[in-house]
């Protein structure tokens, strides 16, 4: 990046780290001359940054709203969380998914290529479920770190926090370290999970996030087991609900965005599977109702499984081309 470039972007990040920044101390921050951050605050102007002077002992320079948006620069840290949001917005449910995923589009293809491959490691699986947006979040540098783990496949040790018997002094307990082979990073509820398989204890576990504490460095690479029922979503899902209590219950392709389906799924399972295709798991308490009910998405579908559904689409085939020719 060039020089003049680089000290722009830390003129700005400066500005917006606080309300009024006196020149001199801008200078000093910047290890520049007074002049020079005269110079760099027009062209911060020239760029539609609307930058203030004010006056005062010191005299200054304050970031004011403005009625435009101008270009946007952001340091490494500000581009990576951009995207993480971006990424989350993507399974909220709040109507802005489709906008999220063009967004995180534009932004991943400004990006250094160093910083799309930190993005690129960070895959989240949407499970839906009862959400409560109250509860704790997870720090977003933990849900990095877990991120990256799983893509690396790299064994992690962390530190977890176990809730306390009711009467205890205090709210939590560190237990640990945990010895992991993590697998999968998803979201159910409004709350981030990790699926992993401990190694201590020689079987799947499924932690929350917003309880560990990450211990680096990660340990060494592993292979990959299969999740029992080979599912990430069913797998969670079934730790929390027990079962479905649905009798009928299939899996099917559908080539729509994920952010599409899953606001009208309920308590289907949503995976995205590329920017226009998602998995869908869905139960019903018919073969036929089950079809009819996948059959309301506008799209392409894709019978996974089981064989009773590819019937039952066949079925409610044959009905509803007797009822278009009678």
């Amino acid at each position: 990046m060039p020089k003049t470039s680089a000290r722009l972007l830390s003129l700005l990040s400066l500005l917006q780290a606080r309300r009024d920044w006196p020149g001199a101390l801008l200078a000093e921050r910047l290890d520049i001359s007074p002049r020079t951050v005269r110079r760099d605050v027009d062209r911060l102007r020239e760029l539609g940054y609307p930058v203030v002077a004010f006056k005062g002992p010191d005299g200054g320079y304050r970031l004011d709203a403005g009625a435009d948006l101008p270009p946007l620069l952001f340091d490494d840290e500000q581009a990576v969380a951009l995207a993480v949001a971006l990424q989350i917005a993507t399974t909220t449910g709040a109507g802005i998914e489709e906008a999220a995923v063009r967004a995180l589009t534009t932004v991943r293809q400004v990006m250094p290529a160093r910083l799309r491959h930190r993005i690129d490691t960070f895959r989240v699986t949407a499970v839906d479920g009862p959400g409560d947006r109250t509860r704790p979040q997870a720090d977003s540098g933990v849900l990095m770190a877990l991120g990256a783990a799983v893509h690396a496949r790299e064994e992690l040790r962390f530190d977890y926090a176990s809730v306390n018997p009711p009467g205890a002094d205090d709210d939590n307990v560190r237990t640990g370290p945990r010895r992991t082979q993590p697998h999968h990073l998803v979201t159910w509820g409004a709350r981030w999970y990790l699926v992993a398989w401990d190694l201590d204890r020689d079987d799947w576990r499924v932690f929350r996030a917003d309880r560990v504490t990450p211990r680096i460095p990660t340990g060494p690479r592993f292979t990959p087991r299969e999740l029992p029922g080979g599912d990430v979503a069913a797998f969670v899902t079934s730790r929390f609900q027990g079962s479905t209590g649905w009798p009928c219950r299939g899996e099917v392709i559908l080539d729509l965005p994920a952010a599409v389906v899953s606001r009208y799924a309920r308590d289907g399972l949503v995976e995205e599977l590329g920017p226009d295709r998602c998995r869908l798991v869905l139960g019903s308490w018919s073969w036929p109702g089950l079809a009819a009910a996948i059959g309301r998405y506008d799209a392409d579908i894709e019978v996974v499984g089981p064989v009773e559904l590819k019937d039952a689409f066949a079925h409610l085939a044959r009905r509803y081309a007797n009822a278009a020719s009678g």
